[in-house]
């Protein structure tokens, strides 16, 4: 018996159109019911995520910034926190102001980015979270910064993500949520060590954990849960180590698993 479930948002819970379908709420809807917890894994801010959980009444504590804070959706009281280590921040901040790349940076769950450009833009509409402009954006560095992120092309980010491995990989996880994100958190800010505190804060076995996701920032989740899950539209690295592949975000993959697998409708 699975109780608990933790889904990724982004290309997982919601389709391309960027919903919950009705089908998938309603099954989650069923799970809740039934006494499962569920709660959503994400690389989003906690602000968006909290957006996602008021659609689908979750009021349990979120996993957000891939793990590096988890957080009550219903009171907003902080579980679970790991920072960048400061000496890492630095760096990252001097890399990309030398390399010319976009860097955004949150703290206390706001949005801070060195301009108002097409990027910030963008990624403003997708978590539908508004940036706020910090032009001395270099000050941001001696702040304990939740997340950093990276925005570019793909081909760019995997060549980034080489070179900062290789000279902070000893301090911080980097990660890519989407092909053009790359993503720097805490060594123990992954959705895994988050997943492992929530299970153990609850009183559940791993074994009784489901994890769903469909980018490699997930395989630590993955790897964690006792059962887990890649979409049908997820990366083939990740669909390598899942135990299931389900259908595509498209195709209703969250409600197919909660159905097989929690509701043992199928």
């Amino acid at each position: 018996m699975y109780k608990m479930l933790a889904i990724d948002i982004d290309d997982t819970l919601i389709n391309d159109k960027k919903e919950i379908t009705e089908g998938t709420k309603q099954a989650l809807e069923q799970a809740l019911a039934q006494g499962v917890t569920v709660t959503l894994a994400t690389g989003r801010m906690y602000a968006s995520a909290k957006q996602m959980a008021t659609q689908l009444g979750l009021n349990v504590p979120l996993i957000t910034y891939q793990g590096s804070l988890v957080k009550n959706s219903v009171d907003g009281e902080t579980l679970y926190e790991r920072s960048v280590p400061s000496e890492a921040a630095h760096h990252i901040f001097e890399y990309c102001e030398l390399h010319g790349l976009h860097l955004q940076t949150y703290l206390n769950d706001i949005l801070y980015v060195q301009e108002d450009n097409e990027k910030s833009r963008n990624y403003a509409a997708l978590s539908k979270i508004p940036f706020t402009v910090y032009p001395e954006f270099r000050e941001l560095a001696d702040k304990p910064s939740t997340k950093l992120l990276i925005i570019d092309d793909p081909g760019k980010l995997d060549e980034v993500a080489v070179e900062l491995r290789d000279q902070i990989g000893h301090l911080v996880h980097i990660t890519k949520s989407k092909p053009h994100f790359l993503e720097i958190v805490n060594r123990e800010g992954t959705k895994g060590h988050a997943i492992r505190f929530l299970a153990e804060r609850f009183g559940y076995d791993m074994s009784e954990v489901i994890a769903i996701g469909d980018s490699w920032n997930d395989h630590e989740m993955l790897e964690a849960a006792g059962f887990g899950v890649a979409m049908g539209n997820a990366v083939e690295s990740l669909k390598e180590i899942a135990d299931y592949v389900t259908l595509s975000n498209n195709e209703d993959g969250v409600k197919h698993v909660v159905e097989k697998f929690v509701l043992q409708k199928i």
